[in-house]
């Protein structure tokens, strides 16, 4: 006799559809993010007069960001489920776009560091 548990079949076929569909549009945006971000750093460079380190400076603060906050987002997680969490990090992501608004009105290169 098998220890092993039986599979278990999903009842709502158009929901799970549904939920793969969301997410494979959110891995399109996250992508779409991390590529947008490489495009900047020449327009950074030319724009705010960025020596060749605080241009790259630009891709470090980016990918930093998933180094420093993957504890706390994983905390996040256990906290408030999935759903909720990704909601959470698209909220984030929008102001992190938003601050875009006033560090190139004002040419702020921190801002924009602050923003990515």
């Amino acid at each position: 006799m098998s220890t092993k548990p039986g599979v278990k079949h999903v009842q709502n076929k158009s929901a799970t559809i549904k939920s793969m569909i969301i997410l494979v549009l959110l891995f399109f945006i996250f992508g779409l993010v991390s590529w947008v971000n490489t495009i900047l750093v020449p327009y950074f460079q030319l724009t705010l007069q960025l020596t060749n380190f605080q241009s790259s400076f630009v891709t470090f603060a980016f990918y930093i960001a998933y180094l420093v906050m993957a504890i706390p987002s994983s905390l996040l997680l256990n906290k408030m489920g999935y759903k909720r969490g990704m909601m959470y990090g698209l909220w984030c992501m929008a102001i992190g776009a938003l601050l875009f608004v006033p560090a190139a009105y004002w040419r702020v290169y921190q801002v924009f560091l602050l923003g990515l």
